[in-house]
């Protein structure tokens, strides 16, 4: 079931963020975080005009997705968003990002309005690259070695969508 993010959805979101973080080069966060410390951050969500999603099985949130305006205050950009994604690693390829994917751009074309999606990707990442692509996103921008994991440096890939 896919439902909008609450409050009392913190602990798992946040566990589900750092299996990405410890896993390495699908976010570009390097230290785990503490729940407490992403209170603001949740509460911006649940309480603000962009949307985060999240995907319960059996009252267990497995998965989630945000959309957050690209580049805050620039007016010129209030028709664009940036996406991410985090799916618990016991229910990778289960079809749920696409689940959330499917469910989120509608509502960024039909409810927010949003002309132009994108999504900023590290080039390791090569499931949600291809996860994208399958949704019509097309790599716009190439940002070159500008993070790094444990001495392994890497890209960014900036997919972008059209709605």
């Amino acid at each position: 079931m896919i439902r909008p993010v609450t409050l009392h959805d913190l602990e798992p979101v946040i566990e589900i963020y750092n299996q990405a973080i410890r896993a390495k080069f699908k976010t570009g966060y390097t230290t785990p975080m503490i729940p407490h410390d992403r209170l603001k951050w949740l509460e911006s969500y649940v309480n603000g005009e962009f949307p985060m999603l999240v995907y319960e099985i059996n009252g267990k949130v497995v998965g989630w997705l945000s959309v957050s305006p690209y580049r805050p205050g620039r007016a010129a950009l209030k028709y664009t968003a940036e996406i991410s994604y985090f799916i618990d690693r016991d229910y990778h390829r289960q079809g749920i990002a696409s689940q959330l994917l499917t469910f989120a751009l509608e509502a960024c074309k039909w409810q927010l309005e949003l002309k132009t999606i994108l999504a900023i990707v590290i080039d390791h990442n090569n499931a949600s690259t291809q996860l994208l692509e399958k949704f019509g996103f097309e790599r716009w921008g190439y940002l070159p070695g500008v993070a790094e994991f444990d001495g392994v440096e890497c890209s960014q890939i900036i997919l972008g969508l059209k709605l």
